[in-house]
């Protein structure tokens, strides 16, 4: 049976402040702890039903520090989701030091206070789909380890590594690097007809603000998905998550 103080130290894992302090975060579903557990996050508690264990039990003994099979009624109790599934983890959170030398001759995403748990996800998943392997974002975008965040990235969160820096720092350091920063702006030229390299720094911004002021002067070159036709009555923008799968595409098809 599901202790009290179980239920409340998942239940905290809600908060941003709470995940810091502890360490960890919380997985659901099975696709997604099946992920987890072949990862090389460190699994520090599985609850399951007797179903699921069964099917995994042979996969989860030298991954996990305490699995506790529990009733359907016990998951509904500690679940994030409306319709919870047979499993539930608690994983560390891990420590990543960004080395900008490993970035060379790699296309990576950088995040400019993206707010939205559920457009952080799905970043992750297009960033996992188009072998992107590092995202850099700024301390206001959302959590990665948000439990939204990581249901939405479908198992990217085993892929891609997400670090939290000073971007106007971190992106005056690049520089050294000789790979371009491109960035994202409704005054940027035509994605179609620009020419691109296949590695550097694409720079993503905030959903109704776009990028902040004090980073578009460090800039290689802005970029615009073209809208159809010009003289049409259309949508403001994109949104960021749909803007992040267009470009890296065309990167990608390049």
């Amino acid at each position: 049976m599901l202790s009290k103080t179980k239920i409340k130290l998942i239940k905290s894992l809600d908060s941003k402040k709470n995940r810091n302090e502890a360490g960890l975060f919380v997985a659901e579903g099975n696709k997604l702890v099946a992920e987890i557990i072949e990862s090389q996050f460190q699994i520090q508690y599985i609850a399951c039903t007797s179903q699921w264990f069964d099917q995994n039990k042979k996969y989860i003994y030298n991954r996990c520090k305490e699995i506790e099979m529990i009733s359907d009624s016990e998951l509904n109790k500690i679940s994030y989701l409306k319709t919870p599934q047979n499993v539930l983890c608690i994983a560390e959170i891990p420590h990543y030091t960004l080395n900008p030398e490993l970035l060379m001759g790699k296309l990576s995403l950088i995040l400019d206070n993206v707010q939205d748990p559920g457009n952080m996800g799905t970043i992750l998943r297009i960033a996992d789909w188009f072998g992107i392997e590092h995202i850099i974002c700024n301390h206001t975008t959302a959590d990665v380890y948000n439990p939204k965040v990581i249901q939405a990235t479908m198992g990217a969160i085993c892929r891609v590594k997400v670090y939290y820096e000073d971007l106007e720092k971190m992106m005056l350091s690049i520089k050294s690097l000789s790979m371009p920063i491109y960035g994202t702006s409704l005054a940027g030229e035509n994605i179609y007809k620009t020419s691109l390299k296949n590695e550097g720094f694409i720079l993503m911004g905030n959903e109704s603000k776009g990028i902040s002021s004090n980073l578009i002067p460090l800039l290689d070159k802005q970029l615009m998905v073209p809208f159809y036709p010009e003289n049409q009555k259309r949508s403001e923008s994109l949104n960021v998550a749909i803007a992040t799968a267009i470009i890296c595409s065309e990167f990608r098809r390049r």
